[in-house]
Formats: C-alpha cells, structure tokens, sequence
C-alpha cells in the first residue's frame, strides 16, 4: 500500500495515457511520414542477431546494397525494438511496443521532473500536460518520428538532473553531495543524444542558456559551473561511440544532400497565428502560413501559461516565496528563447551557428516549447496548491486534466490504418525498393541508385564473365562465396561503399574498387574463397573504447558515492 501511495501519480498518469495509445492496439499499422519504422527495427534486430554491435550497417537497406544507417540515425529506440524481435516479438508488433514506450515515458518523465522538487497533483497535471501536448500528436501520428518521440521523451530528465544541481551546490557545494545528479544528468543526456541528435543538438543550446542564467543566480558559480561541465563531459563521453563517427565519416555518405532544397529551414518558419491555431492535418511543412501539418500550441495551454505568470509573480511578492523561484524564472527564459527560434527573426542565428541548417525545420523546437510549458504550468499549480487551497486547487487541476484530454485525446489519432502484417513490412520487395526509396541518404554521394525496381540487385555477388558462385554466405556483417571462374574475370559485390568494409580472397587482404554500383575486384582463373567482412573502422574503435571510458569513470563514480551514504 505504501508503495501505491508513493506512485499514485505515475499509476493516473498511466491510466490517463491509455488514451494517447489506444490506436497501436488496432490490427495492422497505420500512414505516417516516416513510413521505414518497422523496417529499421527488423534490420536493428537482424544485425544483432547476426552478431555486430555497435550496430552500424543494415543489410537489405539502401536498395539491396546496405547502407550504414545506425552510424549516423540515432539507435536507441530501434536497441529496444531490435532486441524485442530477438526474444520472439514480430517486427511490427516490436515497433508498436517501442513508440507505446516512449509515448508514456513522456507523461512518466515531466511527472519525475515535477516531484523531484514537489509533489501532489501538480506532476500529474504536468505529466498529463506533457502527454497531450499537441506536438506531441504530430510526432507520433503524422510524422511518425520515433527518434524524436523518445529525445522529448527523456527532456525532462535531463533538466530534472542540472536543476537539482544547481540547488544541492548552493547548500552543499562538495562533489560527493553533487555525484548522483551529476551521474543521472550525463545519462539522461547520452540517452537524448542516442535517441535523436538533432534534438540533442538543440538541446545543447538550452542547457548553454540554463548554465548562463544559473551561473548569475548561483552563489557557488565555479563550484557549480565544473559540476555542470562534468556532466556534459560524461554525457558526451557516454554516447561517444556514436557521436563521433556520426560527425567525422559523415563525408562517406549523402546526408549533406538533406540540407537545403525541401528542407530549407528559411521555408519552414512558423507564423505566430499557427501557434495559437492551426488546421489539424496530416501533410507536410510549407512556406508560408498554410501548412499540411499543425503547429498549435493548444489554447488552454496558452491560457495557462500566460495566467501563470501574474499568479507567481503575485506568490514572488506578496507571499515572498523563495523556493524553486529559479526553475520558473528560467523555464520562462527557456520558453520564450525557443519561441524565438520558430519565428523568421531568428534567420541571423540560424544563418551563423554551425550545423543549424541541419535542423532543416524551425519548428522542430515546439518540443521545448511543450517542455517549458509545462514545467512552469506544473510549478505554479504546485505555488497555487501551497498559497491558496489546497482542494480548490486541486480541484481546478482536476478540471485542467479533463479538459485537456476533451481537447486534444482527438489529436493522437491516424489518418487511416494499413491492414498490414509484419511481412508486408519486411520482405525483400518492401525493404529493397518500397522502403529504400524513401530513405536512402546514407549511400555514398555518387553512387547509381536503381531507378526501377528490377535494377535491384538480386545477389550480393555477381561475376561480369564465366564462372559459378557456390556457398553463398551473406549477413549483416560479412559476405562469403567460393568463386570458381573459367578465365580472369571482374568481381562486383553489391556492397555500397563505406571504409569499414575489407575484402580477403583465399585469407589474405585484397584492394578493391570502388565504382558507383557497388565494390569491384580482379580475380584470376580458377578457384578463389571471396569474402568481405565489415570491420570498424579506427576511428569507430576509439570511439567505442571512450564510450567503455565513460562507463567505467560512471561505475567508478557509483562505488564512490555509495562509501558515502
């Protein structure tokens, strides 16, 4: 009983979420604009039953030829995914089960966020909040974006871990006071930077700001400052063996081409009208005011919101409160600078911070929008509760809740469902050339993609002149065949290029060309044992080997920590 008391919160909020998932339950699967998700996750499981890990390549991708997809779009929700297909979960059903994950973990982390400072109903109406942002809806039932689903996911978490810093370090500025939530911030934040880089990116912007702010309130600012830079150390040094080859053998790859032409971020601002209301639809981002897809803040949210600030501001005065004063004075900072980045005003940032463009659209940070919005809603209900009634609050936070679920259970709906099982998803047809052609970026510049579908290789080797394949071997990671050729022929292997690959005949390494259908070696006659084995590249293994670092200072850190209590 005591521990259903204690988590009575996350037990309404769970129940309250039932209706945000209610349509995963519905046979076969439903449109979204990222419509590779089961796809991705059967190629994660695949690659990790074939043994690789770090998974970085996937096999039947990019046309047949394979792509390394997992070097560079961040893997964790498909870790969860791939690893449920392992122990006997479809590909489908796998899919389903990691955005029902993440869909509730939003609730679950803004009520953490909320109780780790306070407690009552103002985390489960944050939680709820939170839940049903209207963004939030989009993500999951039009754009279908589960690496963005999970980033807004573990947000919260993230701040929940430098705000509780930043209080523990002004009365206890030891670091063996400040090691847990040190510890916690720099997972939380390798999660993010695992679940989705663009928002980790973005998501470095607010923490610069937070520690800005927090360095002219605090009065420990070198103490608190080097525990600050601590954590992002760690955190970074955590998700190093993906954040490094992402950015230094990005240029073996077409992700460049995603900046720019549709996605221009120029094209993709908001007008201020759309964050107050905008048409429910299941298109795309438009210049212009008009889009296919909604941008809505939501109106009680707005009206909260700005109700919020008199209410504190008359607690700040006249009640001379002090506590948690500074997680609302810069959640509203926080709130108003990614209102800044969504508006066309901020072209000249978005113009000179490197990678911006990488964003490609403005609009991407409603998902801290959502985020602020809800911790400095959650904060003044908590003030409210504590200043006025209790149960008249409560009460009104009870009404908030219904209400938001009246206005927006109608958002987390699809446009219509595929009757669709998990083969359908992942046969060769699907994955080769359905699924390939809507994400194919990952190949290297250059190279000649099919153009129709029966240019789509049907074996991993081919001999361009006489001779015979036997024991043909192909996985994630490594292709095998005995070649036995009745003169000196070219070789080609459907391979798409990318340095981790090495190629060995009879056991013994061979250069290869690289030509823009695939990899090409010179055989001479007669009988030759071809392989091609995926191996990381150098600069992947010393980024795995910091990663390994950042664990072991983390398990070191935990020990320590413990001697203490």
């Amino acid at each position: 009983m005591a521990f259903l008391r204690r988590n009575a919160g996350l037990f309404l909020i769970f129940l309250f979420s039932v209706f945000s998932i209610l349509p995963f339950f519905h046979s076969g699967f439903f449109s979204m604009h990222d419509d590779t998700q089961v796809a991705r996750v059967y190629e994660m499981g695949k690659a990790l039953k074939d043994g690789m890990f770090p998974v970085r390549w996937v096999q039947d991708l990019g046309y047949g030829f394979g792509y390394p997809i997992f070097n560079f779009y961040s893997p964790l929700p498909y870790y969860i995914g791939g690893f449920l297909t392992l122990i006997g979960f479809d590909a489908l059903l796998a899919t389903k089960i990691v955005f029902i994950i993440g869909i509730i973990l939003a609730g679950f982390s803004m009520h953490f966020f909320i109780r780790g400072f306070t407690g009552g109903m103002a985390a489960i109406l944050a939680g709820v909040l939170y839940l049903y942002f209207p963004y939030h809806a989009v993500n999951i039932y039009v754009r279908g974006n589960l690496d963005e689903l999970f980033s807004y996911a573990l947000l919260p978490l993230v701040f929940l871990g430098f705000y509780k810093i930043f209080y523990i370090v002004q009365e206890k500025p030891l670091l063996r006071n400040n090691i847990q939530w040190i510890i916690f911030s720099s997972i939380t934040l390798a999660l993010v930077v695992l679940s989705h880089n663009l928002s980790s990116f973005m998501l470095l912007i607010f923490i610069g700001l937070l520690i800005i702010l927090s360095l002219f309130y605090s009065k420990n600012k070198i103490r608190l400052l080097t525990f600050y830079l601590l954590a992002l150390f760690l955190g970074l040094l955590l998700s190093s063996f993906y954040i490094i080859p992402a950015l230094m053998e990005m240029k073996y790859t077409n992700v460049y081409s995603q900046v720019g032409g549709g996605a221009d971020y120029k094209d993709h601002f908001i007008c201020p009208i759309q964050l107050w209301d905008s048409p429910w639809g299941y298109g795309g981002s438009a210049i212009g005011c008009v889009d296919g897809l909604s941008f809505r803040l939501g109106k009680s949210n707005i009206i909260l919101f700005i109700l919020s600030i008199p209410l504190f501001s008359y607690f700040f005065i006249k009640k001379k409160i002090k506590d948690y004063v500074f997680i609302y004075f810069s959640s509203s900072v926080l709130f108003l600078a990614a209102s800044y980045f969504v508006f066309d005003i901020s072209e000249p940032i978005w113009k000179t911070v490197p990678f911006m463009p990488f964003l490609q659209y403005p609009w991407r940070f409603l998902s801290f929008l959502g985020l602020f919005m809800g911790v400095v809603i959650g904060f003044s209900a908590q003030q409210a509760q504590v200043r006025i009634d209790k149960k008249i609050v409560g009460l009104g936070s009870i009404a908030v809740i219904l209400l938001t679920l009246f206005l927006n259970i109608k958002l987390f709906q699809p446009q219509f469902y595929y009757q669709r099982n998990a083969e359908s998803y992942i046969n060769k047809q699907h994955l080769n050339w359905t699924t390939s052609k809507i994400s194919d970026e990952y190949m290297p510049v250059g190279f000649s993609k099919p153009k129709m579908e029966s240019e789509v290789p049907d074996k991993p080797i081919e001999i361009l002149g006489t001779g015979n394949i036997n024991n043909l071997l192909a996985n994630t990671g490594r292709i095998s065949a005995d070649i036995n050729l009745k003169e000196n022929s070219l070789v080609k292997l459907n391979i798409a290029y990318f340095p981790a690959w090495k190629i060995l005949i009879n056991g013994k390494p061979q250069d290869y060309k690289v030509g823009r259908e695939g990899l090409y070696l010179n055989l001479d006659k007669g009988a030759s044992k071809v392989e091609a084995r995926f191996v990381q590249t150098s600069t992947e293994k010393m980024a795995n080997v910091l990663t390994l670092v950042g664990i072991l200072i983390i398990f070191t850190a935990i020990i320590k920590y413990r001697t203490y209590e």
